[in-house]
């Protein structure tokens, strides 16, 4: 309940700031990343949001739970030394350090990004496909779901209980949508090494899917035969459910979601089935009721 009414007074309170408080001030600087590929444009011919509405407005609640205070937070964060566990149902379990992880190809994918909240933007991420990590790993036959862990560090984050939810974060997907070409792991945007306030060093993103499924500052992956638990079903199973695909048709219990505030715009656009990916991604829910299955 707590984690829940956090959720609808930072909607609330987000709106009003984007409109008295249209400019962003925190300074972020970050390392280039080298040798970046051909850009993968799927935000179609939407305008990306500035290098400083993305750095200076998000959600990491293990730093705050205002989104514009979240950069200064998180400013000290270190991210290096960092690994990346991967095991569970696989032939190759393995751990990767962060630099071995920047030498997968990286390429740039301008992604819409929409927040359960419903404000969203449109993002330049740099990443690669989570499928190559994981076809390194080889899954196992038995292998159906793929879930993730965030770093978490009580001596420089808040505790669970000023954040409303429980730490570590923890989030999952199925492994078809885990291989979908789509779906990266994401180590910077603007052609920059990642924020801290965005998910430093390596985050994932799944466009199609609301925010809160890109989980950030991933420690740990691990392929499973059974659905894993997710941080914000566990805080509020009637409002955020396992699949949580972007869809105007379901609401979320306490407001719409027919309609989001793109940031930096005062006026509302309507919300795209699938976040605007439904011909790449809706032949895997084939059969199910999307009303549902949330």
């Amino acid at each position: 309940m707590r984690a829940g009414l956090l959720a609808g007074t930072s909607a609330a309170t987000g709106l009003g700031y984007r409109i008295f408080n249209p400019s962003p001030s925190a300074e972020v600087v970050t390392a280039p990343i080298e040798n970046i590929a051909a850009s993968g444009s799927n935000g179609r011919s939407d305008k990306p949001n500035t290098f400083e509405e993305i750095t200076n407005y998000n959600n990491f609640y293990e730093f705050s739970t205002s989104k514009t205070a979240v950069a200064r937070a998180a400013a000290g964060f270190v991210t290096r030394p960092w690994t990346v566990e991967v095991d569970g149902l696989v032939q190759n379990p393995r751990t990767y350090d962060i630099d071995e992880l920047m030498r997968f190809q990286q390429e740039e994918r301008v992604y819409r990004f929409r927040c359960v909240e419903a404000w969203s933007m449109v993002i330049p991420w740099v990443g690669f496909s989570l499928g190559d990590l994981l076809m390194k790993a080889e899954p196992l036959s038995s292998a159906k779901y793929v879930a993730f862990q965030t770093h978490y560090d009580p001596e420089v984050m808040q505790s669970s209980f000023s954040a409303g939810i429980d730490f570590p974060y923890v989030e999952g997907l199925r492994l078809d949508e885990a291989l979908h070409p789509l779906t990266i792991l994401a180590t910077g945007l603007y052609g920059k090494q990642m924020p801290n306030q965005n998910g430093a060093p390596i985050r994932l993103v799944v466009p199609w899917k609301y925010g809160f499924k890109s989980i950030k500052s991933v420690v740990k992956i691990t392929l499973t035969e059974e659905e894993p638990p997710t941080t914000w079903s566990i805080a509020g199973p009637s409002e955020y459910g396992f699949y949580s695909n972007v869809n105007p048709e379901v609401d979320h219990p306490r407001w719409s979601q027919a309609t989001e505030r793109r940031i930096r715009e005062l006026s509302m656009r309507k919300t795209l089935m699938f976040n605007g990916y439904t011909d790449e991604v809706a032949s895997m829910y084939s059969g199910m009721d999307l009303r549902k299955f949330f």
